[in-house]
């Protein structure tokens, strides 16, 4: 099946689609509006989203695959382009970042001198955008790198797919799918605020500086010279971690009042959890597996592996190998990809579940208990 359809359908009638301005997340106040600033701040920068976003992408690389519908040895090279690592990148694990993050992947097919797929890359989603014809169809995409444009057909020459889109859900546009990295990026900013807080009041002795009074009983007041050599040395002598407990030796008329914040004001370590457990959801991550505190809304450690895999991995996998599998359906019409379950450790208990009960159903032949366990 063509990604595009065929010369002859695209120039039938189809309703004129709305032309995409775009895939910018739009900006909340500080939070980062990009997408490089928000991976900055959100993948690079905090723990959380990087945690969460290698546990999706790793558990959806490491499962195996299984192809049909093809012969076996057809089957096999198309298992083995999918899973081979091209200039280092593993192509499932980078294009399930991708679809995260950004909301689309790009895949293009190499061909070789035999005309057949001998290597499949994940583009970067962020250097491709989809030019459309007159009547808002996708017609090429345009990879940048810099001041370079590179324009990518979808099909070759023979009517075969060259380029791959897997793309998000989006309701609002019609060329790029929506990805999690601006949904998570308020949670971020917060979750990054709060530890630079932190880390400030750390630096001053977990409190603030408090004040210093002036009261020489005349009612004189400081003159400028004075006000900023006191000021002065109290930056240099008295500020900062290393300064922290240093008594201090005051003039005649200067009095230090501390001055401290309450619990309530104190109480980041709260701001910070809630921020990450907004992080984890954007993911589909339960925050269980993060190890935050106060989310016992899975019976065990088992149970939320199990609704990671069941509600977030498998799903995003399922759409990555029905993408992959049509646009290689090109060169092996009926080829399926599908990940194998009962390589998952954390299903194991359902599947040995699953073939117990199809072993003990006597009044099912051999071939429809194949087909249950989706062999």
């Amino acid at each position: 099946m063509k990604f595009f359809g065929t010369k002859a359908a695209r120039a039938s009638a189809r309703p004129v689609l709305a032309r995409a301005w775009g895939s910018g997340a739009v900006a909340l106040g500080e939070w980062p509006a990009s997408y490089e600033a928000q991976l900055r701040s959100g993948v690079i920068g905090n723990p959380v989203a990087q945690r969460a976003l290698r546990l999706v992408s790793e558990g959806a690389g490491a499962t195996a695959l299984t192809a049909s519908g093809v012969e076996p040895e057809e089957g096999a090279r198309a298992l083995s382009l999918v899973t081979r690592c091209s200039s280092g990148q593993a192509l499932v694990e980078v294009l399930a970042s991708h679809l995260l993050l950004h909301g689309n992947g790009y895949v293009q097919i190499l061909a070789g001198a035999d005309g057949r797929p001998a290597e499949l890359y994940a583009l970067r989603p962020e250097r491709v955008s989809v030019e459309a014809d007159a009547r808002g169809w996708p017609a090429a995409y345009l990879y940048r790198v810099g001041d370079s444009v590179t324009r990518l057909l979808p099909e070759d020459a023979a009517g075969r797919t060259s380029i791959i889109h897997l793309k998000a859900l989006n309701p609002l546009d019609d060329h790029y799918g929506l990805g999690c990295a601006g949904a998570a990026a308020g949670a971020v900013a917060i979750h990054n605020a709060a530890t630079v807080w932190n880390k400030a009041l750390l630096d001053n002795a977990a409190r603030p500086s408090g004040a210093m009074v002036y009261d020489p009983g005349d009612g004189s007041v400081m003159s400028p010279e004075q006000f900023e050599r006191v000021k002065r040395e109290m930056e240099v002598a008295f500020s900062g971690a290393a300064n922290a407990g240093r008594p201090m030796l005051l003039e005649g008329g200067l009095d230090w009042k501390a001055m401290s914040l309450t619990p309530a004001e104190m109480d980041f370590v709260g701001l910070k959890a809630a921020a990450a457990r907004e992080i984890a959801l954007a993911f589909g991550v339960p925050p269980m597996l993060m190890g935050l505190p106060g989310d016992n809304s899975y019976a065990n450690y088992r149970e939320a592996n199990k609704a990671l895999w069941r509600q977030t991995i498998l799903p995003l996998l399922n759409k990555i190998c029905g993408g992959l599998a049509q646009g290689l359906g090109s060169w092996w019409p009926g080829l399926s990809l599908t990940p194998d379950l009962d390589a998952v450790p954390a299903l194991s208990e359902e599947r040995t579940a699953l073939w117990d009960r199809v072993a003990g159903a006597d009044f099912l032949s051999a071939e429809e208990k194949k087909a249950m366990l989706g062999m």
